[in-house]
Protein backbone atom coordinates (compact mmCIF):
# COMPACT_ATOMS: atom_id res chain seq x y z
CA UNK A 1 0.00 0.00 0.00
CA UNK A 2 1.22 3.82 -0.64
CA UNK A 3 0.43 6.59 -0.10
CA UNK A 4 -1.67 6.99 -3.19
CA UNK A 5 -3.83 4.28 -2.07
CA UNK A 6 -5.05 6.56 1.25
CA UNK A 7 -8.83 7.01 0.33
CA UNK A 8 -9.82 10.58 -0.21
CA UNK A 9 -13.72 11.17 0.36
CA UNK A 10 -15.63 14.14 -0.15
CA UNK A 11 -19.64 14.71 0.08
CA UNK A 12 -21.78 17.50 -1.57
CA UNK A 13 -23.12 18.88 2.17
CA UNK A 14 -19.90 20.68 3.06
CA UNK A 15 -19.50 24.09 3.31
CA UNK A 16 -19.93 26.25 0.21
CA UNK A 17 -16.64 28.41 -0.66
CA UNK A 18 -18.29 31.20 0.88
CA UNK A 19 -19.27 30.07 3.69
CA UNK A 20 -17.03 30.79 7.24
CA UNK A 21 -15.84 26.80 8.44
CA UNK A 22 -16.59 26.88 12.21
CA UNK A 23 -13.82 25.55 14.22
CA UNK A 24 -13.56 23.90 18.03
CA UNK A 25 -10.33 24.15 19.24
CA UNK A 26 -9.80 21.22 21.75
CA UNK A 27 -6.26 21.12 23.70
CA UNK A 28 -5.77 21.40 27.60
CA UNK A 29 -2.84 23.97 26.73
CA UNK A 30 -4.69 27.42 27.14
CA UNK A 31 -1.85 28.65 25.29
CA UNK A 32 -1.88 26.64 22.70
CA UNK A 33 -5.37 27.07 22.20
CA UNK A 34 -4.70 30.74 22.03
CA UNK A 35 -1.99 30.19 19.41
CA UNK A 36 -3.84 28.56 17.51
CA UNK A 37 -7.16 31.09 17.53
CA UNK A 38 -4.43 33.70 16.32
CA UNK A 39 -3.52 32.01 13.73
CA UNK A 40 -6.40 30.61 12.12
CA UNK A 41 -8.59 33.58 12.81
CA UNK A 42 -6.09 35.40 10.20
CA UNK A 43 -8.28 33.53 7.57
CA UNK A 44 -11.25 35.25 6.38
CA UNK A 45 -13.16 31.91 6.14
CA UNK A 46 -12.09 30.17 8.86
CA UNK A 47 -13.65 31.19 12.53
CA UNK A 48 -12.86 29.92 16.21
CA UNK A 49 -16.29 29.40 17.87
CA UNK A 50 -15.51 27.32 20.67
CA UNK A 51 -12.55 25.70 23.20
CA UNK A 52 -12.08 23.07 25.48
CA UNK A 53 -9.57 21.25 27.67
CA UNK A 54 -11.55 18.12 28.48
CA UNK A 55 -13.71 16.09 26.92
CA UNK A 56 -16.66 16.71 28.88
CA UNK A 57 -16.05 20.38 28.23
CA UNK A 58 -15.48 19.53 24.06
CA UNK A 59 -19.08 17.46 23.90
CA UNK A 60 -20.55 20.55 25.76
CA UNK A 61 -19.32 22.88 23.46
CA UNK A 62 -19.53 21.21 20.13
CA UNK A 63 -23.04 20.30 21.28
CA UNK A 64 -23.51 24.55 21.89
CA UNK A 65 -21.67 26.07 19.13
CA UNK A 66 -22.66 23.28 16.25
CA UNK A 67 -18.83 23.74 14.08
CA UNK A 68 -17.74 22.06 11.06
CA UNK A 69 -14.90 21.12 12.47
CA UNK A 70 -12.80 19.90 15.77
CA UNK A 71 -9.33 20.43 16.28
CA UNK A 72 -8.58 17.42 18.74
CA UNK A 73 -4.98 16.69 20.69
CA UNK A 74 -4.93 13.36 21.59
CA UNK A 75 -3.19 14.31 24.76
CA UNK A 76 -6.03 15.65 27.60
CA UNK A 77 -6.11 15.57 30.67
CA UNK A 78 -5.58 11.93 32.03
CA UNK A 79 -1.68 12.15 31.02
CA UNK A 80 -1.93 9.82 27.84
CA UNK A 81 -3.31 9.60 24.29
CA UNK A 82 -6.03 7.13 25.61
CA UNK A 83 -9.01 9.85 26.37
CA UNK A 84 -8.48 11.92 23.38
CA UNK A 85 -8.91 8.91 20.85
CA UNK A 86 -12.22 7.84 23.17
CA UNK A 87 -13.40 11.60 22.26
CA UNK A 88 -12.39 10.93 18.58
CA UNK A 89 -15.24 8.31 18.97
CA UNK A 90 -17.47 10.25 21.11
CA UNK A 91 -18.26 13.07 18.85
CA UNK A 92 -18.23 11.37 15.24
CA UNK A 93 -20.90 9.24 16.92
CA UNK A 94 -23.16 12.09 18.62
CA UNK A 95 -22.23 14.39 15.36
CA UNK A 96 -21.34 11.95 11.94
CA UNK A 97 -20.96 15.47 10.22
CA UNK A 98 -19.12 16.78 12.06
CA UNK A 99 -14.54 16.53 10.91
CA UNK A 100 -12.21 15.44 13.38
CA UNK A 101 -8.72 16.89 12.53
CA UNK A 102 -6.36 15.34 14.90
CA UNK A 103 -3.43 17.76 15.37
CA UNK A 104 -1.15 16.09 18.16
CA UNK A 105 2.41 15.60 19.03
CA UNK A 106 2.37 11.82 18.92
CA UNK A 107 3.59 11.10 15.58
CA UNK A 108 3.05 6.94 15.74
CA UNK A 109 1.66 4.90 12.61
CA UNK A 110 -0.84 2.85 14.88
CA UNK A 111 -2.28 6.26 16.68
CA UNK A 112 -3.06 6.89 13.14
CA UNK A 113 -5.00 4.20 12.96
CA UNK A 114 -6.85 4.01 15.48
CA UNK A 115 -8.03 7.85 15.05
CA UNK A 116 -8.88 7.54 11.46
CA UNK A 117 -10.98 4.09 13.05
CA UNK A 118 -12.67 6.45 15.39
CA UNK A 119 -14.17 8.98 13.15
CA UNK A 120 -10.94 11.35 12.48
CA UNK A 121 -11.11 12.57 9.11
CA UNK A 122 -7.08 14.00 9.32
CA UNK A 123 -4.32 14.04 11.01
CA UNK A 124 -1.81 16.36 11.28
CA UNK A 125 1.33 16.84 13.76
CA UNK A 126 1.69 20.27 15.73
CA UNK A 127 4.92 21.38 14.17
CA UNK A 128 3.25 21.26 10.88
CA UNK A 129 3.39 24.79 9.08
CA UNK A 130 0.53 27.17 9.40
CA UNK A 131 -0.23 26.66 5.15
CA UNK A 132 -0.20 22.61 5.63
CA UNK A 133 -1.85 23.49 9.03
CA UNK A 134 -5.27 25.46 6.89
CA UNK A 135 -4.88 23.51 3.98
CA UNK A 136 -5.67 20.55 6.07
CA UNK A 137 -8.69 21.99 7.84
CA UNK A 138 -10.50 23.75 4.57
CA UNK A 139 -9.56 19.66 2.86
CA UNK A 140 -11.77 18.36 5.99
CA UNK A 141 -14.65 20.92 5.81
CA UNK A 142 -15.07 19.87 2.48
CA UNK A 143 -15.57 16.63 3.39
CA UNK A 144 -11.99 14.62 2.09
CA UNK A 145 -9.12 13.25 4.40
CA UNK A 146 -6.16 15.21 5.66
CA UNK A 147 -3.09 14.09 6.51
CA UNK A 148 0.87 15.38 6.29
CA UNK A 149 3.37 13.99 4.81
CA UNK A 150 4.62 12.23 7.80
CA UNK A 151 1.49 11.02 9.35
CA UNK A 152 0.64 9.45 6.27
CA UNK A 153 4.19 7.79 5.64
CA UNK A 154 3.22 6.24 9.44
CA UNK A 155 0.17 5.31 8.92
CA UNK A 156 0.97 3.35 5.61
CA UNK A 157 4.09 2.03 7.63
CA UNK A 158 1.81 0.65 10.15
CA UNK A 159 -0.90 -0.66 7.67
CA UNK A 160 1.81 -2.39 5.90
CA UNK A 161 3.15 -4.06 9.08
CA UNK A 162 -0.49 -4.85 10.14
CA UNK A 163 -1.14 -6.80 6.44
CA UNK A 164 2.47 -8.72 7.02
CA UNK A 165 2.00 -9.98 10.71
CA UNK A 166 1.29 -13.65 10.91
CA UNK A 167 -1.86 -15.53 11.27
CA UNK A 168 -2.21 -17.68 13.47
CA UNK A 169 -5.45 -19.95 14.15
CA UNK A 170 -6.57 -20.17 17.76
CA UNK A 171 -5.01 -23.88 18.06
CA UNK A 172 -1.66 -22.59 16.52
CA UNK A 173 -1.97 -19.60 19.27
CA UNK A 174 -2.79 -22.47 22.02
CA UNK A 175 0.68 -24.49 21.40
CA UNK A 176 2.28 -21.66 20.92
CA UNK A 177 1.68 -20.88 24.97
CA UNK A 178 2.70 -23.97 26.23
CA UNK A 179 5.93 -24.20 23.61
CA UNK A 180 6.61 -21.06 25.47
CA UNK A 181 6.17 -23.02 29.14
CA UNK A 182 8.97 -24.77 27.17
CA UNK A 183 6.55 -28.22 27.33
CA UNK A 184 7.51 -31.31 25.05
CA UNK A 185 5.63 -32.38 22.43
CA UNK A 186 3.73 -35.33 24.45
CA UNK A 187 3.70 -32.41 27.66
CA UNK A 188 1.45 -29.97 25.22
CA UNK A 189 -0.75 -32.78 23.56
CA UNK A 190 -1.76 -34.21 27.39
CA UNK A 191 -2.62 -30.59 28.21
CA UNK A 192 -4.67 -29.61 24.87
CA UNK A 193 -5.94 -33.11 24.58
CA UNK A 194 -4.44 -34.13 21.23
CA UNK A 195 -2.55 -36.64 19.67
CA UNK A 196 1.32 -35.79 20.06
CA UNK A 197 1.44 -35.93 16.22
CA UNK A 198 -1.34 -32.83 15.94
CA UNK A 199 0.84 -31.06 18.07
CA UNK A 200 3.91 -31.82 15.45
CA UNK A 201 1.69 -30.68 12.84
CA UNK A 202 1.02 -27.43 14.73
CA UNK A 203 4.53 -26.74 15.70
CA UNK A 204 5.85 -27.00 12.00
CA UNK A 205 2.69 -24.91 10.93
CA UNK A 206 3.67 -22.44 13.55
CA UNK A 207 7.92 -21.78 12.54
CA UNK A 208 6.88 -21.78 9.31
CA UNK A 209 4.62 -18.88 10.29
CA UNK A 210 7.11 -17.18 12.20
CA UNK A 211 9.61 -17.81 9.94
CA UNK A 212 11.45 -19.34 12.47
CA UNK A 213 14.33 -22.27 12.41
CA UNK A 214 13.68 -23.80 15.82
CA UNK A 215 10.93 -23.57 19.07
CA UNK A 216 12.57 -21.25 20.76
CA UNK A 217 13.27 -18.85 18.09
CA UNK A 218 9.72 -19.55 16.97
CA UNK A 219 8.75 -18.29 20.56
CA UNK A 220 11.37 -15.30 20.44
CA UNK A 221 9.62 -13.57 17.43
CA UNK A 222 5.62 -14.72 18.66
CA UNK A 223 6.80 -12.51 21.71
CA UNK A 224 8.23 -9.94 19.22
CA UNK A 225 4.88 -9.81 17.38
CA UNK A 226 2.64 -9.69 20.79
CA UNK A 227 1.09 -13.00 19.99
CA UNK A 228 2.09 -14.46 23.56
Amino acid sequence: MSEKDIPVQQHDDAPGPSAHVRIVLVDDHAIVRHGLRSVLEREDDLEVVGEAATAAEALAVVERTEPHIVLLDLKLSTGDNTEGLQLCGQLTEQHPDLGVLVLTTFLDGGLVVDAIRRGARGYVVKDVDTTELVRSIRAVARRESSFDSRSAAAMVQSMNASAQEPSLTERELNVLRQLAHGLSNRDIGARLFISETTVKFHVRNIMRKLGAATRAEAVYEASKSGLI
